[in-house]
């Protein structure tokens, strides 16, 4: 009797997972934070929309070639040995906690709806943010199971309401409001351009995504490469529908000023009730997602933990699989990430999260992306293959320079001082990977 073969994915599921991946809750704060700029942030949208392809692309490439468990760090360590899959997981891995933190404030936005205490002051909204990350922490406690499935219906609470207004919501649009909304602080086209470079990106982190998956696709040196390009293409085009045409439905100044655009937008098409329905949703989906992203903070821990490449506490798991330990470890540091970017106006502090949260992502994106050469030379890739693939690399490393660039010389800094943390941490480790010189004897 012949074997069941395991059925696998084809590039059209795969693309819608990748597309799901991306959209999570990141659109779900950015109109109110463009809107601060002005209509012509959305410029922004072409620019990373373009980068992000040749990102996607790269990655999708460099899981062909390279299809060993890490992800990133593992496309780093072909180049740069244990210190760059070291220091490329400790950056992904800070970014996930970082957002963590951002995607709380974008719960607690919504949820201020209503409860218009969470955000009355500088205070209470850092309390808010901090309970969230606590509550989403102890839910985590009783294993994944239960985690994934609250995660994969949650998700749809941002997706129906963001796809639908990318659709219907033209049927509201005011090509006067629009108009007004376009360039009130009278920037360049170049600096629209750059204006919100970083708040674009951070909507489509999880673009690489598919790479990861490549080990479940039917063909994967065709279906990943057109999963990735597809799913960031059907995410590009989400974005930019439902950030133009929620410019022109809400005037200008009340969008900026909003802590949820989303419902404020409907409340404007429908009713009150269904802008309240709008926030709810979204809230929901918020916390759903921060539930499943802070299991995956703490198990991307324990399996550094394994591998040796972190302290042992983060292995250490409970009966259901869960690492607690890891968990409250990284509650407090999260706790502490809310407590440094403490702001009364919880736009500016989600803005300076995702500013700081794009860096750390940025940073491993070109160090991976640079290793993609020794990944394809080992790979003995044709050289017409390694030519396109060189070029379309290029221009993804280089836009990501440009979006370190546009993230601000605070984010930057930042990310500098994590980096400098990691090498010290590295340091303690690194004598578990060295090899000892010939004619030199343990200690």
């Amino acid at each position: 009797m012949a074997a069941v073969q395991e059925k696998k994915m084809g590039v059209m599921q795969l693309t819608f997972i990748v597309t799901v991946n991306m959209m999570g809750s990141g659109i779900i704060m950015l109109p109110a934070n463009m809107a601060q700029v002005g209509a012509i942030s959305l410029l922004s949208w072409v620019v990373t929309a373009l980068g992000s392809l040749a990102i996607a692309y790269s990655f999708a490439q460099a899981g062909v070639f390279n299809q060993r468990s890490g992800g990133m760090a593992a496309y780093a360590e072909d180049a740069y040995g244990k210190d760059g899959y070291f220091n490329v997981f400790f950056l992904y891995f800070l970014s996930l906690a970082i957002a963590n933190v951002a995607v709380a404030s974008s719960a607690l936005g919504y949820l201020a709806a209503f409860f218009p205490v969470l955000t009355s002051s500088a205070i209470s909204t850092c309390v808010g943010v901090i309970a969230l990350l606590w509550i989403t922490t102890v839910a985590n406690f009783g294993g994944p199971k239960l985690t994934g499935r609250i995660g994969s219906i949650t998700v749809w609470g941002v997706i129906l309401p963001v796809g639908f207004i990318s659709i219907a919501g033209w049927f509201w649009f005011s090509s006067q409001t629009f108009s007004e909304a376009w360039n009130p602080k009278g920037l360049s086209l170049g600096e629209g351009m750059g204006s919100s470079i970083s708040l674009t990106l951070w909507a489509f982190l999880g673009m690489e995504s598919a790479s990861q998956n490549a080990s479940a696709v039917e063909n994967p040196k065709r279906d990943v490469p057109l999963a990735c390009m597809f799913g960031t293409l059907g995410a590009a085009v989400v974005y930019i529908l439902s950030t133009t045409v929620i410019q022109g439905i809400v005037p200008n100044a009340e969008l900026a000023k909003s802590t949820g655009p989303f419902g404020l937008a409907y409340t404007q098409m429908f009713s009150p009730a269904v802008g309240q329905t709008v926030m709810a949703l979204a809230a929901m989906a918020c916390v759903g997602s921060l539930l499943g992203w802070q299991f995956t903070l703490a198990q991307t821990a324990k399996d550094a933990a394994d591998t040796q490449m972190f302290p042992s506490i983060f292995g250490k798991a409970s009966a259901a699989g869960a690492p607690i330990a890891g968990m409250v470890i990284m509650g407090v540091v999260q706790s502490v990430m809310a407590l440094s970017t403490i702001s009364p106006d919880l736009s500016k502090q989600f803005a300076a999260l995702v500013n700081l949260a794009v860096v750390t992502n940025v940073v491993p994106y070109i160090v991976s992306l640079s290793a993609l050469f020794v990944i394809m030379r080992n790979a003995n890739v044709d050289p017409g293959v390694y030519k396109r693939n060189a070029v379309i690399a290029v221009i993804a490393m280089l836009y990501s320079v440009y979006a370190l660039y546009a993230s601000g010389k605070d984010a930057v800094l930042g990310g500098m001082l994590v980096m400098a943390i990691g090498f010290i941490i590295y340091g303690f480790i690194a004598p578990r990977f060295a090899s000892r010189p010939a004619g030199v004897r343990a200690a």
